[in-house]
């Protein structure tokens, strides 16, 4: 099956005089289930329409959004895979010099808020009538009012900001076949007001009853506790199963958001996944060199999708839902046979995954018919007690794909949920882990080891990282296996002060942990933990929650977990003394950082200065590196353990 018309010719070709539905992406045309857009347009093109792809065009001019003409029937449009400014703009605001989803890897072929530049061409090109949907990640995220990291501002709906007369939010394979089949039957999209996993703005009179009811776009710019009321309850609707109709005013007009779509069965999910992709990007991009994200996901298979992980600072709860739907087997070993056929296919399978890997099933059975637990969470800060864990048909997959002629080694690379693995009493599939998909490190996420940390980030405390990281250097062990853990950790997330970046630091140092990188935490669109960045409360207790906004004490606590780095070394002891460590400024065995020059001659200043007074100094400031400061906690790390091992962390890519 060819890639889908991106040009006049290919139209021609095809004996297309029309296309009846055109696709603008933020990304380069990539033709694989990785790609949203590519899903979405193989879906239109899977149930009779004719489409067409026109990919990150120049928005500077007309001529690309004029290319492929006038669709019979409606412009579809998407920022790209991630959020528009996220693919921009680093956690610190900085410009990226480089776009993994842009031929060549080159930055700045798309432009900012890409969903609304691209929209209002369109509206501005064709006229206000020409009906438009919005999708993908950056519409889905930003469908209500929301804080904007980059404006420091509180943003409306982005229907309101592109003009778009319907906005499809989650995965959309559902809601993309009703709009295209009921579109084809003469009905306009302002007609379109029934369809699950939709939004859309109307006039205030025109509101649907019994709907949910966020504070307004005017009272959440006005009052935080506004906005941490409205996160809340956009979060506590987002269910498929006892789900309702959530409204939001806007700045004259009504944004209403209907329940979420269904998560699509086994069946469906199979034939998504198993419609004609090209399964690469566009020869266009050949001289480029191709396109840099691809790379990581070629060789890939998804196999399920949603995650009742729910941590507060990812956003896959408000755009896939926390409920879990799988691929069949057959499904999955006819993809991973299928691998075997391509070309640069090298016996290497890089992944068999999803949001979360060794997610098969529900947590439990009771969200079958009832719905995910409304405000709570599945693993954390504990597993709850009705928690259902079995790897048994994820790891018999596995097993099967091993067997597939042609394959060398199957890898787990999009991360497992440890703290459900510990739970499973059967020791197998860690055991086959360990042995057969592990490409010398195994990626996990603690993320910090504070527990006041953790509870607002909604993970667990840190004794089941303790607890899966013990069993999995004695299993290591046991098989014989150098292997290591690759530990996600996060710097600057609400609730951290100096003091608990501080008590992370000595986490690493007493597993004798280096990370080459460190992620600073992102307030993207629409998580809770964006919504305690910008409004210092948690939207579930309404407790202040402190926030870390100065770029200065960022960059102590991001400095503080690479305090072995020379180039740290100062920060460091200003965050000690700021933090009134400086028990941990010295030579000893137990100081993070020797002292520089800088505090050395501070020191022997403050000592003179005691002497001049005629008086002993006894501040215990002193005294370095002696670890016996009258603040210094005792480790809440347990055991050392494995003090002996290095885990050295490489290549790792920044989340």
């Amino acid at each position: 099956m060819p890639f889908l018309p991106i040009s006049k010719k290919d139209m021609q070709e095809r004996g297309i005089e029309q296309l009846d539905f055109i696709c603008i992406t933020g990304d380069s045309y990539v033709d694989h289930p990785s790609f949203g857009i590519a899903i979405i347009s193989r879906m239109i093109e899977d149930i009779g329409f004719t489409v067409g792809i026109i990919a990150q065009p120049d928005w500077r001019s007309d001529a690309d959004f004029k290319k492929l003409g006038v669709p019979k029937y409606a412009f579809l449009i998407t920022g790209g895979n991630i959020d528009s400014m996220v693919a921009h703009y680093t956690s610190a605001k900085k410009k990226r010099s480089d776009d993994a989803y842009t031929a060549g890897g080159k930055a700045g072929k798309r432009p900012d808020r890409a969903t609304i530049v691209y929209t209002q061409a369109v509206k501005r090109i064709f006229g206000k009538d020409m009906p438009v949907a919005i999708g993908g990640l950056e519409a889905s995220l930003r469908r209500f009012a929301h804080y904007d990291y980059w404006d420091e501002a509180v943003r409306p709906s982005i229907l309101e900001d592109s003009g778009a007369d319907l906005l499809m939010y989650g995965m959309s394979e559902h809601q993309i076949v009703e709009i295209c089949t009921r579109l084809a039957k003469g009905e306009k999209m302002s007609q379109l007001r029934d369809i699950r996993g939709t939004a859309y703005l109307c006039d205030p009179r025109e509101t649907p009853y019994g709907a949910a009811e966020c504070p307004s776009l005017a009272q959440v710019r006005e009052h935080k506790e506004e906005y941490a009321k409205a996160c809340r309850i956009q979060y506590d609707w987002q269910d498929e199963v006892y789900g309702k109709t959530v409204i939001q005013r806007q700045t004259s007009k009504m944004l209403v958001q209907l329940p979420p779509a269904y998560s699509l069965n086994t069946p469906e999910l199979d034939h998504v996944y198993e419609l004609p992709y090209m399964r690469t990007y566009h020869p266009i991009y050949e001289k480029e060199g191709g396109v840099p994200g691809i790379k990581e996901v070629e060789f890939s298979i998804t196999h399920n999708r949603g995650c009742f992980g729910n941590c507060n600072f990812c956003s896959i709860a408000l755009h896939q839902g926390r409920r879990i739907s799988v691929r069949s087997r057959e499904s999955i070993l006819r993809e991973a046979e299928l691998l075997t056929t391509l070309p640069n296919f090298k016996g290497y399978i890089h992944d068999v995954g999803g949001p979360t890997a060794n997610f098969r099933a529900p947590s439990c059975t009771h969200q079958l018919t009832h719905g995910l637990c409304k405000g709570r969470k599945c693993l954390a800060p504990e597993p709850c007690k009705n928690l259902e864990v079995d790897h048994t048909e994820y790891l018999s997959i596995l097993r099967d794909i091993r067997k597939i002629k042609g394959i060398k080694k199957v890898f787990i690379r999009s991360g497992i949920r440890y703290d459900y693995l510990i739970e499973d009493k059967n020791e197998e599939f860690m055991r086959e882990l360990i042995e057969y998909h592990v490409s010398g490190q195994l990626k996990v996420a603690p993320e910090h080891c504070s527990a006041a940390v953790l509870d607002l980030m909604g993970k667990p405390h840190i004794e089941a990282y303790k607890k899966f990281q013990d069993k999995f250097y004695k299993m290591t062990g046991r098989i014989g296996k150098e292997q290591y853990l690759v530990p996600y950790l996060m710097s600057s997330h609400p609730g951290s002060t100096l003091n608990e970046a501080v008590e992370l630091a000595l986490f690493l140092k007493s597993l004798k942990m280096r990370p080459e990188q460190v992620q600073d935490f992102y307030p993207t669109p629409g998580t809770i933990s964006t919504c305690m960045f910008y409004t210092g409360l948690d939207p579930y207790t309404m407790k202040k929650v402190y926030v870390p906004r100065t770029a200065e004490e960022k960059g102590m606590q991001r400095a503080l977990l690479q305090y072995f780095r020379p180039q740290n070394q100062r920060k460091c002891i200003e965050a000690l003394i700021k933090a009134h460590r400086t028990d941990l400024i010295g030579n000893g065995k137990e100081c993070l950082v020797k002292p520089d020059e800088q505090y050395t001659a501070y020191m022997r200043e403050k000592a003179a200065a005691g002497k001049a007074k005629g008086g002993k100094n006894n501040s215990r400031s002193n005294h370095q590196g002696h670890g016996n400061h009258p603040n210094q906690r005792n480790n809440p790390l347990g055991p050392k353990g494995r003090n002996d091992r290095w885990q050295k962390e490489k290549g790792r890519n920044g989340r």
